[in-house]
């Protein structure tokens, strides 16, 4: 039986989600309601920041996302959503509800492999067995949580892939959850709502093409999680 391949030796910006939405003090996920929609644009945002997917807009206005030929990544998650646009280009909306539902395992279970997060089973009432998600105890949530922080509540000039975490973080509606790590304060939400338009400034970090492409995917997986219900 072959082995089955590690996780990729950098974490995706859709694992880094994840983690940042993950909450140490109660062991659960927030934004369980919308975690798909929110996965899958960290997904297509990555794959704009590594130049391998393209927008365009249809003559409605609508946005749609294609292969770049010859650009297939080599993460396993990744490929797979680029295998999904490559015949095609297709809209934002429906690249989302098409992989997003089957993202949290594979990616939870890659953060799992780094060991920022851990699995433990509880029995509950001494009867049932229970998979508990607690602190892995690496720095890397609190790595990514200041990398947030210093955007939107000091104002620093925020690197692409760090406005994208900021930009779905704010439009999964999770970053009230956060108060103990970025207060959510008025400076904070006009931030984060810049952030959600793509509007991430003019010297931010990164090639001017794929800058634009991830702003446009994040502004417009925004727009779709303000169409599907929270409740």
């Amino acid at each position: 039986m072959s082995e089955r391949p590690g996780p990729p030796a950098a974490p995706t910006l859709a694992e880094d989600l994840l983690l940042l939405l993950f909450q140490p003090r109660s062991g659960t996920i927030a934004g369980e309601n919308t975690l798909y929609y929110v996965l899958a644009g960290g997904v297509l945002a990555d794959l704009a920041l590594g130049e391998h997917v393209r927008t365009t807009r249809s003559p409605g206005g609508n946005v749609r996302v294609g292969a770049v030929e010859d650009r297939a990544p080599s993460d396993p998650v990744l490929r797979s959503a680029w295998d999904y646009v490559a015949g095609k280009p297709r809209g934002v909306q429906t690249v989302l509800a098409a992989i997003g539902p089957g993202l949290r395992a594979p990616l939870l279970e890659n953060v799992v492999a780094r060991g920022d997060i851990r699995q433990e089973s509880r029995t509950v009432l001494g009867l049932f067995r229970s998979t508990a998600l607690v602190d892995g105890g690496t720095p890397r949530r609190a790595e990514l949580v200041e990398s947030v922080r210093a955007v939107l509540v000091d104002g620093a000039e925020p690197t692409p892939r760090v406005a994208a975490l900021g930009g779905l973080l704010a439009g999964s509606g999770t970053l009230p959850q956060l108060h103990r790590e970025i207060p959510w304060t008025t400076p904070v939400i006009k931030r984060a709502h810049e952030l959600e338009r793509g509007t991430w400034g003019a010297q931010a970090a990164g090639a001017a093409v794929a800058r634009t492409v991830t702003a446009t995917i994040v502004n417009s997986t925004t727009y779709a999680l303000t169409l599907v219900p929270r409740g």
